[in-house]
């Protein structure tokens, strides 16, 4: 106890152990490291909305590249609306991807509070099932998804491209591990109360991992929104088509105005930004997963 007070006064003061000082030039290669990701990361993002806003007089290939547009201009946007129906191609995307994530974080929470705290014959195969599902390809049970879907006559549907994906073995496995690191003596509490498992998962488990669902929320809509190779394949009704394939029509044999193209590209990420930057606040919750509240 002494210890600690002792050392209040350094801490408060800035001091730091001598294991914990860091070399000058360590601290500038980690920051240059950090900038370096940090441009990989965002830098073709900034490269396609700067493209997107710049207008038609200006060279995209000048060299050396200029990031920032000489004149901005939004009639990129207006262009992409007249070339496609982008608004109608979003709004199937946006279907798609709210239904993944609603039948994700349902069907994972289940499955992830059976699989951690219930008793029951095979639940260890059952784990064993779905840590081998994340090792298939899914490029290899494309044509099987794709025979599936005709013979229950979903093929050219919105839901026969839900359907495949609408509970994932990864977002399981995440919901498992986040409710086997709750304490048990929280939820034996509430079962000698009367509570049956239900109650337990509805008012108990399921509050105590809001930064794990929040993970399987943002990766499923994720997930959804930016597949292109699943729709591409049981679609065919261009009315039915989802966001990443109706971009695909801005490019092509008579059409190649990359403005354009940088402008769709920018439509379909921004939705992303939007429910990560809403969900980011449980997304980093999870070092404190499963704590016990008072």
């Amino acid at each position: 106890m002494s210890t600690t007070v002792q050392r209040e006064p350094e801490r408060r003061a800035g001091w730091a152990p001598a294991w914990r000082r860091v070399p000058r030039w360590q601290l500038l290669l980690r920051y240059l490291l950090l900038l370096a990701v940090l441009a990989l990361t965002i830098g073709p993002f900034l490269w396609q909305l700067s493209t997107s806003l710049k207008g038609p007089g200006e060279d995209l290939y000048r060299y050396p590249p200029s990031l920032l547009p000489q004149h901005v201009t939004l009639d990129n946007y207006a262009g992409v609306a007249g070339t496609i129906p982008v608004w109608d191609f979003a709004l199937n995307s946006l279907k798609v991807a709210v239904t993944n994530v609603l039948t994700n974080c349902a069907g994972a929470a289940l499955a992830g509070y059976a699989l951690a705290r219930l008793r029951f014959p095979g639940r260890r195969s059952a784990l064993v099932v779905f840590i081998m599902a994340m090792l298939v390809p899914v490029e290899s049970i494309l044509i099987a998804q794709f025979v599936t879907m005709r013979e229950l006559q979903l093929n050219n549907t919105l839901l026969g491209v839900v359907l495949p994906g609408c509970i994932g073995a990864m977002n399981v496995l995440l919901m498992r591990n986040a409710f086997a690191a709750l304490p048990y003596e929280v939820e034996e509490a509430a079962y000698v109360d009367g509570a049956n498992a239900w109650q337990r998962f509805v008012r108990i488990a399921l509050p105590s991992v809001k930064g794990t669902l929040a993970v399987v929320a943002i990766f499923s809509f994720m997930g959804a929104w930016d597949d292109f190779l699943w729709p591409l394949i049981v679609l065919s009704d261009q009315s039915k088509f989802t966001l990443t394939i109706g971009l695909n029509f801005l490019h092509g044999t008579f059409a190649d105005n990359q403005r354009l193209v940088a402008a769709g590209t920018v439509i379909a990420v921004l939705p992303l930004l939007v429910l990560f930057a809403g969900l980011q606040r449980f997304f980093f919750r999870g070092v404190g997963e499963g704590a016990v509240k008072g």
